[in-house]
């Protein structure tokens, strides 16, 4: 993370030193569109997030530096103050949401930095949430807890930027704990570490970007939730979550086709992130490698989201013997998260970079990543 870089910007565009905090990106090793239908998840913060120096400036005033974006902005902390820039949505939706709740902030300098890569469904959004939220609850002695300081970052998606995610990013983003993957309960909220050290079990974690993204037509993730609470309805449960196949069988005359395919993709996807943890366990990367490609393939055939580009990377990444690949994220374009041995790593992104190329005119970006630390003052 640029820690320097963000300490030189702040001293420059402030003259004084302000405090550092961090917050990571995210992964999300399995458990694909389960949150919505009451299922579990299982992601890792990753070695890539927002770093931002913060100093109080005895004003009611936040004053705030971009420097990514080389954007300066200034706003006060009532409604009426939100801010143009959509960058300084999320910051200013951070203190609203804190004072809704009673916390009682004032002004303060900020600079900040990151190093996740947009668009690539690791979670940038939740990250800098993650860095204010932690940050000004320290900083105000506030006393909010860690559970509340991620559902704060979800309420300013909501309420400032428009985007009605579920609580997986923010989440992953605040409890996140070097070496582990979490597995987090979206009906009960509960949530359980799972060791997770592939490098020391001779394996790589790597991402590859397709960078594409397809314009979607209608709104395809809302017509899948749909199709989810549908099924759930004619089961007289709330969500999918806890539905068997031998259930979904049996009402299978009741639902449309479509319908059918979704909830399966679903249940199963359920069953997979049980059966990964499970698997780690026993320090069985093998069957996590299985569970992974058999969730490529439920989201590109039940879910279809997928898209030519994500199911081709996954193709190379099983004809060059990686143990496992999947689409990373909703879909529609975005990310492969692969889990490769070590001894294949090499020529696995040699082979997917040049025939990627060769398909589609340009290579894909490649991120390696490490599973880190949540939210923490540097």
């Amino acid at each position: 993370m640029n820690v320097e870089v963000v300490k030189t910007k702040f001293q420059e565009k402030f003259a004084a030193e302000g405090e550092l905090f961090a917050s990571p990106g995210r992964i999300n090793l399995i458990g694909e569109h389960t949150d919505y239908n009451g299922g579990f998840v299982f992601p890792g913060a990753i070695d890539k997030g927002m770093v931002a120096a913060i100093r109080l400036n005895d004003s009611d005033k936040v004053r705030a530096y971009a420097i990514d974006l080389d954007s300066y902005t200034e706003f006060g902390l009532t409604e009426e103050d939100a801010p143009s820039e959509g960058w300084a949505r999320y910051i200013f939706g951070i203190c609203r949401e804190i004072q809704k709740r009673g916390g009682k902030i004032a002004g303060f300098d900020t600079a900040f930095s990151g190093d996740v890569p947009l668009g690539a469904g690791m979670s940038s959004s939740a990250a800098l949430e993650s860095t204010f939220a932690n940050a000004l609850n320290e900083l105000f002695s506030l006393g909010i807890d860690r559970f509340e300081l991620a559902r704060i970052g979800q309420s300013t998606e909501h309420n400032y930027c428009g985007v009605k995610c579920g609580i997986m990013d923010q989440f992953a983003s605040v409890f996140g704990k070097a070496g582990h993957l979490m597995r987090l309960d979206c009906r009960s909220m509960e949530f359980e570490y799972f060791p997770f050290d592939p490098e020391a079990h001779g394996y790589k974690l790597v991402l590859l970007d397709s960078v594409v993204k397809h314009a979607l037509v209608g709104s395809p993730y809302n017509d899948r939730r749909a199709s989810c609470e549908r099924v759930a309805a004619v089961l007289c449960q709330e969500f999918l979550r806890g539905a068997t196949m031998e259930q979904l069988d049996a009402i299978k005359d009741k639902i449309s086709e479509e319908d059918y395919k979704r909830a399966r993709y679903v249940i199963g996807e359920e069953q997979r992130v049980l059966d990964v943890c499970e698997a780690l366990k026993r320090d069985d990367y093998e069957t996590v490698g299985k569970r992974m490609y058999e969730t490529h393939w439920g989201m590109s055939k039940d879910y279809e989201v997928s898209c030519e580009e994500l199911d081709f990377l996954a193709t190379i990444a099983e004809e060059c013997g990686v143990t496992g690949s999947r689409i990373m994220g909703g879909g529609f374009g975005g990310c492969t998260i692969n889990l490769v041995k070590s001894e294949l790593y090499d020529n696995f992104l040699t082979e997917a970079k040049a025939r990627f190329a060769q398909k589609y005119g340009h290579e894909p970006k490649v991120y390696s990543v490490v599973i880190s630390d949540g939210a923490r003052r540097l």
